[in-house]
């Protein structure tokens, strides 16, 4: 959860480095590096701008992002980015509020997760016909 986000923020990918928050427990990347010798970014094989494109529910802005910040959030999606081959999916909602009900996050969430493993779908197809 962003708290200071009014959108859902579908991000597209992770970031090696720049890491010099330390997390609630101390825990501090070494040289703020998530993954020493990974590349520099890890990319999501979901499209997230065409998923925004196409996404489309009552009042909720969703949006898209190359940059998860450089915090737990990133250094999570990077890690699986890295380890799931770029299958993995970072979706930073929005706290709660009068404009964003639990039922109509959810709602959301469920749209924004089908239209992803659509994507996913094409993308799959499209490079078994290649």
């Amino acid at each position: 959860m962003d708290s200071s986000a009014k959108a859902i923020f579908l991000e597209q990918c992770g970031k090696n480095r720049g890491y010099r928050d330390s997390d609630v427990r101390g825990f501090q990347p070494e040289d703020g590096v998530c993954l020493p010798g990974g590349p520099e970014v890890r990319l999501s094989v979901v499209n997230m701008k065409e998923v925004c494109w196409r996404v489309a529910v009552e009042n909720v802005e969703v949006a898209f992002s190359r940059d998860a910040g450089r915090y737990i959030c990133d250094y999570t999606y990077y890690l699986s980015l890295h380890l799931g081959t770029g299958h993995a999916a970072l979706i930073h909602v929005p706290p709660l509020s009068h404009w964003l009900s639990a039922s109509l996050l959810g709602k959301a969430l469920r749209v924004i997760i089908q239209e992803m493993l659509e994507e996913i779908g094409e993308v799959q197809t499209q490079s078994t016909a290649a």
